[in-house]
């Protein structure tokens, strides 16, 4: 019988201020369970010390099989016991953490604020637990199917692990360990840790059958996305960007400024004439005078200073002869006298000119010294013209984020490959890669996965080495093959920021962060129908890039568009993104959108044809659906170019 120890940590009950309800309840559990007998009850109060101290003394005096603590994992400054936890582990069990909380997630959303921890030091297995009685026994219950078997991997007992492999043949064949054929190596415990399909009972036929993330707005999602972005920004570098780089200016179009753009030359860097016409001195006034030469752009002039009584003809952006203090166009002119070649020789001013009068001072456009472009600024044409003028032909720029696109499924095949028999041809990755190039991303394709946990998890860890976000399609709706978010866990200790997305399509959509190296990846795992992947890439994953590259407004931008039916449309529970067509008549603000047909998540064409995402709203009491010849009005995510018709 294995020997269990139950730790209470909390400062009220460890002064006796409070009652202890959480760890007589899991001595109650496991006793009631067979999973071992309790020898061990202990409270100590809020303090890393004091609960090292006792794990310590439990792990290597007593020798415990399995310590199990109750309290602490929250979020309060006292809460340390997670921390306490992992400071003494040889391994960590992500699977075990993962399994508490997913089942906790299907019960309340609370149980987000949950932190434990789960692991093993020598021989002991050590698991964290809330504080709340009602917790503890919830939680116990979500392990106590793999408890036992797990203390029988941790003590090396060879005939109850043998067994119980050889009593799931029947379920699951395939797996070789220990020189018995067993469980595949996807989900024999000796490989990996648990998972939530595992620790139900019954294979396949005991998987969950309901999703234990909660459901989240895609408002909500997107922050959630940008503010990890913003943190691994500042994480980088301390300012809010990925690396910094110097490149030629013609091959900065679209990238953001890493710093400000100051002018080293005045712009004009000579008075310039603003018009065709005459340099004048201004208190000459109104009369005939004589033309002396010519000044034009890109010409030195004589330098001469200009008298009385005379004036040269000189052209747009040419210098002001010295002397002139004014230009008189050409239209405000009349010709006196020319020479037998055609040569001005004398020219009437019409009305007498002003001091300065269309004459561009130095510096009018830009100032010695003066930000034209300040940090963060996306260059577009326009702001490389302005590095052209103020003659910066290089520009410290942010490193633009590296994206990796893999494509997951046993069905999934090469477009380039003759069709296979059940096969489907790869479209998802294509679109994805070309629609994260037009962007100006750099894109990095990590090929295709099959749904088996090693092969995924190879290709994961290889994919997360060469990239700085990783979106991937398919494996993260409920299916017995979707395997992106366990792989994530178990292999990789990633965090799930979400998983059920309230939006159609794309409720699937996974966001985690993981860590390989030193550095904090990201990954996006879109829905594997070809419209999903596509709505959601649009919504997350450029949304994302944007971010990563400093972009100062990196959501998609909308319009507001009128919706033209002509059948009703019904509305989902959920808000829907429906593939329209939007053009604007000559003199309307607001657009006219037509849906592109048949809005299945499987129908590609529904998104070539379009141009703008129509947000729909959710189903409700008082509209159940857009009636046929609607006129209402709706939010458009562009995805694509608008026109104008006359």
């Amino acid at each position: 019988m294995a020997k269990v120890g139950i730790l209470t940590v909390s400062d009220s009950c460890s002064t006796g201020q409070g009652i202890d309800k959480s760890g007589p309840e899991l001595v109650s559990l496991v006793e009631s369970s067979n999973v071992g007998h309790v020898t061990e009850t202990q409270c100590v109060p809020d303090n890393v010390q004091e609960i090292r101290k006792a794990l310590l003394n439990w792990c290597d005096n007593l020798k415990l099989d399995l310590i199990i603590t109750t309290g602490g994992t929250g979020f309060s400054p006292r809460d340390v016991t997670p921390e306490a936890t992992v400071s003494i582990l040889d391994r960590q069990a992500p699977g075990m953490v993962h399994r508490m909380l997913s089942g906790s997630l299907a019960v309340t959303p609370m149980a987000a604020l949950s932190r434990p921890a789960a692991g093993t030091r020598g021989n002991t297995i050590i698991i964290n637990m809330p504080g709340s009685h009602k917790a503890v026994r919830e939680c116990f219950g979500f392990l106590q199917p793999v408890l036992g078997h797990a203390i029988d991997l941790v003590q090396d007992k060879k005939s109850p692990v043998k067994s119980l492999h050889e009593s799931m043949q029947g379920i699951i064949p395939g797996c070789v360990s220990d020189n018995v054929t067993t469980i595949p190596v996807h989900s024999c415990p000796h490989h990996h840790n648990p998972t939530l399909q595992e620790v139900t009972s019954g294979g396949v036929a005991g998987r969950l059958r309901q999703s234990p993330y909660p459901m989240i707005s895609v408002q909500d999602a997107q922050n959630i996305v940008l503010k990890k972005c913003d943190l691994l920004l500042k994480q980088v570098n301390g300012v809010g960007m990925l690396d910094i780089e110097t490149v030629s200016f013609t091959d900065a179009i679209g990238r953001v400024l890493a710093e400000d753009v100051v002018a080293k030359d005045p712009l004009p860097p000579f008075p310039a004439s603003i018009k065709d016409g005459y340099a004048v001195i201004s208190s000459d006034g109104a009369g005939v005078r004589t033309v002396r030469g010519e000044s034009s752009a890109g010409y030195n002039p004589d330098l001469k200073p200009i008298g009385t009584g005379e004036i040269i003809r000189i052209n747009t952006g040419a210098p002001v002869p010295p002397g002139a203090d004014a230009v008189v166009m050409v239209e405000n002119t009349k010709l006196i006298k020319a020479s037998s070649d055609g040569e001005e020789l004398e020219v009437e001013i019409l009305s007498a000119p002003t001091p300065g009068l269309d004459i561009r001072p130095i510096g009018s456009d830009i100032r010695v010294g003066e930000v034209v472009l300040q940090k963060g600024s996306t260059l577009g044409p326009p702001e490389l013209g302005v590095l052209a003028a103020v003659g910066v032909t290089k520009v410290k720029v942010t490193r633009q984020p590296v994206v990796g696109v893999l494509s997951t499924g046993n069905e999934i095949q090469d477009p380039s490959e003759e069709l296979k028999p059940g096969h489907i041809r790869d479209s998802n990755k294509t679109t994805l890669k070309y629609l994260v190039k037009s962007k100006g991303f750099p894109v990095v394709d990590c090929g295709i996965a099959k749904d088996d946990l090693t092969t995924l998890t190879d290709k994961v860890r290889e994919s997360l080495e060469s990239c700085d976000l990783l979106v991937t399609t398919g494996g993260v709706s409920m299916g017995d093959r979707d395997l992106l978010r366990q792989v994530l866990v178990s292999e990789f200790k990633a965090e799930i920021h979400f998983a059920r997305v309230n939006m159609k399509p794309g409720k699937p959509t996974t966001f985690a962060t993981c860590v390989v190296g030193d550095k904090t990846k990201l990954v996006l795992g879109l829905p594997g129908n070809p419209v999903s992947a596509t709505v959601t890439c649009h919504l997350y994953v450029l949304a994302a890039c944007r971010a990563l590259n400093g972009h100062k407004k990196p959501l998609p931008g909308k319009v507001r568009s009128l919706l033209k039916t002509d059948r009703p449309i019904p509305l989902d529970p959920r808000p829907e993104y429906q593939r329209v067509w939007v053009k604007f008549e000559a003199g309307k603000s607001v657009g006219v959108a037509t849906n592109t047909g048949n809005q299945i998540s499987s129908r590609t064409t529904s998104v070539a044809q379009a141009n703008g995402l129509l947000i729909l709203p959710p189903r409700s009491d008082k509209l159940k659906e857009i009636p046929s010849g609607s006129n209402m009005e709706f939010d458009v995510i562009l995805i694509g170019d608008l026109t104008v018709e006359n």
